[in-house]
């Protein structure tokens, strides 16, 4: 009983969101306040009702109802209670149910938080959310009921992919729906603001703390996904340019570009039309990932499904949506003209720059992820698009955004003093070079990766700081005021810095990286760098729900033991799926990462083993720029209450 409510409470969602989706687009062409005021109550009765199907539903996972098909698929009796509920989202129908679930929350926050906002913009983007939200409930009904029922239940599940069931997959999903589907706020913005036909100041104002948070729930959870590819899958790398993971990161670029180009439409009225583009593209690439996922047209190791027709359905979603936004964009050009005027050498050219180089970067990746499938397509051929291509085509973006990133962040508006602002970046290059150099003095027989790597993260680094300390002024008592600049200030200069830790540390990692294959027997040592390791036994382990070769390796420098390390190689017997869980010795400089293999013929065992340098620097510095955007965010003058005053005070025009 209890899941038939989960079930007809997504039908009534359903049914609610088609009244979210029209009744309030109505009443704000007709004016009529009546109609118009269903907005809020429609989103936030959505939300309640799609919660109560994903509580149901979680429900049937942690007591393994197995009446239901995915949680047989999907679960066992002996999972761990954490995989339990992580199953919900670790499935297809489950991960589309928790992204409905967030597509309604944000529709109800806009509801409550969007009060001040001009009331025919309000009702205008809520009901753009629930058209969204019409779409996908729709898609999951009829292609992907998470509440269909199994005429005879079995026994016991099919147990969750293995390679879900980790604790970095509880968090990763989630983090990356928020940041996925945040990004229809925007677009519900952008299309609200063409139907309208005002994009202006207030309006910018009004989209940038949407925008904000879904980027920074992007950069949490792309962060944990590399951080589960790191330490689970065994491979030594952090990123592999699969599918799925660019299905993030083009999102991500994206939203960084929107942000930077809203911020020249709040202060300068232009870039309206290129900000209004991008708020498309950006939930466009979102549909896109999507589809990539949801679709199996491209192989990956962590997609969800491999359904053609779920694909179809999809990409009839993501035609209609950015189909449709784009022709309104192209009908509505007129009222998109730009206002300000600025000069080269100014912020608002620096940050079309910004723009530039990460619009041609998300397009690259682009090219890379659907190249195999076009191939195949149009030329009958199979191909395969790895890191080689990856690395040469995107990095020189990177490179020429990281150069001008500093000084840009600096120019002045409209017209900027170009050397001025390089004069008072001198010790930040002195510092820089010193650092590249020091880099290259230390280094022996390595490519120049490494020390242009340094060079560009201390820039942008120093960078940063030389930005935050310029604003505190001349004279006395600068560290008073430092400490009182607004939020949003320490915000940018914090994710700008995170920005340059994980531009070094990527460097690092590519270039001093040592491997090590070899086979090894119990007993026996083996040189790492300057470290020794020694595989002092291995053994047989039963887990709750898997089987475990588990090796004991020490880990020493200097005679001196530093770590005891167990890497494993599980056997999951219900789906009889092996996984390798790495084990990695932790600490500021470098990782030590080992990883077991197979018994070998002659005796021995394989093993893989890895220093992984300055690993931890990558994750500090994915979660400084995530903490720079919430320090941003909780600047009073970012939300969307504050700018929602003025931009009501200003009124409305009339239709």
């Amino acid at each position: 009983m209890i899941v038939e409510l989960g079930h007809f409470a997504l039908i009534l969602a359903l049914m609610v969101a088609c009244v979210q989706a029209v009744v309030p687009m109505w009443g704000a062409s007709r004016g009529d306040p009546v109609l118009m005021a269903l907005a809020g109550p429609a989103a936030i009765a959505q939300f309640l009702l799609v919660a109560v199907a994903f509580g149901v539903l979680t429900w049937a996972f942690v007591v393994s109802d197995f009446s239901l098909a995915v949680v047989t698929a999907n679960s066992h009796t002996l999972k761990p209670m954490l995989y339990k509920v992580t199953g919900v989202w670790g499935n297809h129908e489950g991960s589309l149910l928790l992204w409905v679930l967030i597509l309604a929350l944000f529709g109800a926050s806009a509801a409550v938080f969007g009060r001040n906002l001009p009331a025919r913009l309000r009702s205008r983007v809520i009901a753009v959310q629930g058209l969204i939200g019409v779409a996908f409930l729709a898609f999951l009904i009829l292609t992907s009921n998470p509440f269909w029922r199994l005429e005879v239940p079995p026994l016991d599940g099919q147990d969750l992919n293995p390679l879900l069931q980790d604790p970095g997959l509880a968090f990763h999903p989630p983090f990356l729906y928020l940041g996925y589907v945040g990004l229809s706020m925007a677009f519900s913005f952008a299309v609200a603001a063409l139907i309208e036909g005002r994009v202006d100041a207030a309006w910018a104002r009004w989209v940038r703390p949407w925008t904000l948070a879904a980027w920074v729930f992007l950069t949490i959870g792309i962060a944990l996904g590399s951080w589960w590819a790191y330490y689970e899958l065994g491979w030594g790398g952090f990123w592999f340019w699969d599918p799925v993971e660019n299905a993030s990161f083009m999102p991500w670029l994206l939203a960084a570009a929107l942000l930077h180009s809203a911020i020249v439409v709040e202060k300068r009225e232009s870039l309206k039309s290129w900000t209004i583009l991008l708020a498309i593209l950006a939930f466009g690439f979102s549909l896109i990932g999507t589809f990539i996922v949801r679709s199996g047209v491209i192989t990956s190791v962590h997609s969800f499904a491999n359904d053609p027709e779920r694909g179809v359905f999809i990409l009839g979603i993501l035609a209609f949506f950015t189909g449709g936004a784009l022709v309104l964009y192209a009908w509505r050009a007129g009222v998109m003209e730009a206002k300000g005027i600025f000069g080269l050498v100014s912020r608002e050219s620096a940050l079309v720059a910004n723009n530039v180089l990460l619009a041609v970067a998300a397009f690259v990746v682009f090219i890379g992820t659907i190249w195999p499938l076009l191939a195949e397509l149009f030329m009958g051929r199979t191909v395969s698009v790895g890191e080689p291509f990856f690395n040469a085509a995107f990095t020189p973006f990177f490179v020429l955004l990281a150069l001008i990133l500093p000084a840009g962040a600096m120019l002045a508006w409209k017209r900027g003093d170009l050397n001025r602002v390089l004069r008072s970046l001198v010790p930040a290059m002195i510092a820089a070079a010193a650092l590249a150099l020091l880099a290259f003095a230390m280094q022996t027989g390595r490519s120049a990766l490494g020390p242009i790597g340094v060079l560009l993260g201390a820039w942008v680094v120093f960078g940063a700081v030389v930005d935050l300390w310029s604003r505190t002024g001349r004279g006395g008592d600068r560290l008073g005021r430092l400490a009182r600049l607004p939020r949003a200030d320490w915000g940018k200069a914090v994710a700008h810095g995170g920005m340059g830790m994980v531009i070094f540390a990527v460097a690092a990692l590519n270039a001093w990286k040592v491997e090590k294959v070899l086979v090894v027997q119990e007993g026996q040592s083996f040189e790492l760098g300057s470290y020794s390791v020694r595989l002092d036994k291995v053994d047989q382990v039963q887990g709750p729900n898997y089987t475990s070769t588990m090796a004991t390796m020490a880990v020493l420098r200097g005679g001196n033991e530093i770590f005891v390390l167990q890497p494993e190689k599980r056997i999951y017997p219900v789906q009889a799926m092996p996984t390798t869980e790495a084990a990695i010795g932790y600490s500021l400089l470098n990782d030590i990462y080992l990883v077991i293999g197979d018994p070998q013929a002659g005796g021995g065992w394989a093993v893989r083993a890895y220093i992984e340098p300055f690993a931890n620097w990558l994750w500090a510095g994915c979660g400084l720029m995530a903490l720079g955007g919430l320090l941003s965010l909780s600047d009073r003058r970012y939300r969307v209450a504050a700018g929602a005053r003025r931009g009501a005070a200003q009124g409305v025009p009339a239709e």
